[in-house]
């Protein structure tokens, strides 16, 4: 029979079983496992108060946890706080390291990490995403007007939807705190490659511009904005740019999902109770870059740019393997 560790269904079945009155001998048959491993588990993981699954399960992580940081050197926690402070996700640190180093480190240890760091009064917590609940819409309409020649998402072509390649955008504002000072993000569908522009007003005429020169450059094939009147410009960007517009239906977010979530990573940066009158134009695109440039899961651990461009790029310091 070959060793697995015990799960915690299993550590709830050997409670039960015990206080049922069976012996380790009958408990090993009913779990299918060696009687030495029923044995090791009551003598290991017993508490004060005997035997009790949720503590025994806890005390099996911490055991399993100090057992694999024993083989995490130094150097590669430096490179773990490295890219922590580079806004990465534990799961992003941990995939990225062993694709590119062969460094194998589990999300749950650098979660681990993260939260010893804060209860020895560190800030590497900080640095963790927080996702706040998003209010429904409920009995909503559009109190903004009609668009001029609007052309709705439903005469979309249906490759879009497909998303099999590259240059299908999705186009949105991010409002500062006070209605003082926009973000115009407009998001690549197949790559999520972001480029952002900042708005001082939100004008028809600036938005336009502002739209014009950040996709100038860039693979292009149809745009699908949300219905604010800031797009109302559409006409001149579809001449100047060549390209399709579309506009998604009144208080439907979801038709643009990519470009909500991808607003959602830039809060991270200039949250709502932040003015955005007078942005930094290098800040912002310090920050487009970062958001740029980290792994995505959705993407196979790939980057947006690395998918963008199609080229592969070395985002971790080489590291030492054992401590």
């Amino acid at each position: 029979m070959s060793y697995s560790q015990l799960t915690e269904t299993e550590r709830y079945q050997i409670y039960s079983l015990l206080k049922a009155g069976k012996l380790v001998t009958e408990i090993a048959l009913n779990l299918n496992r060696h009687k030495s491993t029923i044995s090791r588990e009551l003598s290991r993981n017993k508490g004060l108060r005997g035997y009790q699954p949720k503590q025994a399960q806890q005390f099996a992580t911490r055991r399993r946890i100090a057992h694999g940081q024993v083989r995490i050197s130094d150097p590669v926690w430096d490179e773990v706080e490295r890219l922590i402070k580079e806004d990465w996700s534990p799961e992003q640190i941990g995939w990225r390291l062993y694709e590119e180093q062969r460094v194998c480190i589990s999300h749950e240890w650098i979660y681990q990490y993260i939260y010893r760091d804060k209860l020895e009064g560190g800030e590497l917590y900080t640095h963790l995403r927080c996702q706040k609940k998003r209010r429904k819409r409920y009995g909503k309409y559009d109190k903004r007007g009609k668009i001029v020649a609007r052309v709705g998402i439903e005469d979309r072509p249906a490759i879009v939807e497909t998303k099999t390649r590259l240059g299908d955008w999705e186009g949105d504002t991010v409002e500062g705190a006070h209605h003082k000072g926009y973000l115009l993000t407009l998001v690549d569908r197949v790559s999520k490659y972001l480029v952002s522009e900042p708005l001082e007003r939100k004008t028809a005429e600036l938005t336009a511009d502002a739209t014009i020169g950040a996709l100038s450059d860039h693979i292009l094939e149809t745009v699908t904005f949300d219905n604010g009147k800031e797009f109302a410009d559409h006409e001149r960007v579809a001449a100047e740019l060549e390209t399709a517009i579309y506009f998604a239906d009144p208080y439907s977010s979801w038709q643009r999902g990519l470009n909500e979530n991808t607003n959602g990573l830039l809060r991270q940066y200039y949250p709502k109770c932040k003015s955005l009158k007078g942005l930094d134009k290098k800040h912002l695109a310090k920050i487009v870059w970062k958001l740029n440039n980290k792994p995505r899961k959705s993407l196979g651990w790939k980057t947006p740019y690395e998918m963008m461009y199609n080229k592969k790029t070395i985002l971790t310091s080489r590291v030492a393997l054992t401590s």
